[in-house]
């Protein structure tokens, strides 16, 4: 498996919005510039949602301002409607994501409407960021299970993703929201949609609740999958989603990737730096095992 896969590091939005600590516009700044220095070029740095909603998401526009002038990457930002698009814009965003979920229950107590509602509001979104020529992300919840509806059908994530598609997303990423995927099934799931997606358009977010995450993963590359979202130091978790951890590590990710032979250009050591000062400022140590094995490492050396 030595050909090419890109990571889109998830961390500074995803990662951190759900984190009761504050992480200020300026420490947010710093974790992105770090991820850069390591080497991870495609990043979520915001999201231009409600500050009532997602109070750690304020200050995403003065984010994406200070880092957006960095030419060596790609930075996404979350819009959940028109309003959110046109902020985004204003600050220079030129890659938007807008969600929807595979399930009924995560829809309605997510954003408070169906899955049918949710694609009324962002096809506005997708047609204005196409005419403007900004690439749009789909990201689909729950496709794996569901805290709500418990088992979630292929087809109910097949009919979201061919919907994204259709509407001019550039890429699809499926996501297990609450982690509760097996390799089998997350193998199933990337082979359907990719019925309806190109393969190369299809992006695995997975989730490590109960430590299948890597092996999923794994599971999706196998039927030829080329894009994982991850985050550094395991950062995530869901509001809706009782139980979920976050998501799969950005270094365990990688230290699997040059495993198998896949070239990265990540520098671990820059990584585990960056992981390591974002953990001290939320106040708990990184979920990854990669960053726990490679600290205690250090810390054995610095002994000797």
């Amino acid at each position: 498996m030595g050909d090419e896969v890109r990571i889109v590091e998830v961390g500074p939005r995803d990662g951190l919005q759900n984190e009761k600590t504050p992480v200020s516009v300026a420490a947010r700044i710093t974790f992105i510039e770090a991820l850069l220095d390591a080497g991870l070029h495609t990043i979520e740095v915001g999201a231009f949602v409600s500050p009532k909603a997602i109070p750690q998401m304020v200050g995403s526009d003065e984010v994406l301002r200070r880092v957006g002038s960095r030419a060596d990457g790609e930075f996404h930002v979350l819009v959940p409607n028109e309003k959110g698009y046109e902020a985004a814009r204003a600050a220079g965003a030129t890659v938007i994501a807008v969600f929807g979920s595979a399930s009924e229950g995560f829809s309605r107590a997510n954003i408070n409407c169906s899955v049918a509602e949710s694609i009324e509001r962002f096809k506005p979104v997708i047609a204005r960021a196409r005419a403007d020529g900004v690439k749009v992300r789909g990201y689909i919840s729950c496709v794996l299970g569901c805290p709500y509806d418990g088992e979630v059908k292929p087809q109910a994530v097949v009919d979201v993703a061919k919907v994204l598609w259709d509407l001019g997303c550039y890429e699809v990423s499926l996501g297990d929201t609450i982690g509760v995927g097996t390799p089998k099934k997350a193998r199933e799931l990337v082979r359907a949609v990719a019925g309806y997606v190109p393969m190369a358009s299809l992006a695995m977010h997975f989730h490590d609740t109960y430590g299948q995450a890597l092996a999923n993963l794994y599971a999706g590359l196998e039927e030829g999958a080329r894009v994982i979202d991850s985050a550094a130091g395991g950062l995530g978790g869901c509001p809706y989603a009782p139980g979920a951890t976050g998501n799969v590590a950005t270094e365990d990710v990688v230290y699997m990737l040059e495993g198998l032979g896949v070239a990265t250009g990540v520098d671990m050591a820059r990584l585990v730096q960056a992981t390591n000062e974002i953990s001290r400022l939320i106040g708990r140590p990184p979920l990854s095992r990669v960053a726990a094995a490679w600290n205690a490492k250090k810390r054995a050396a610095n002994r000797e």
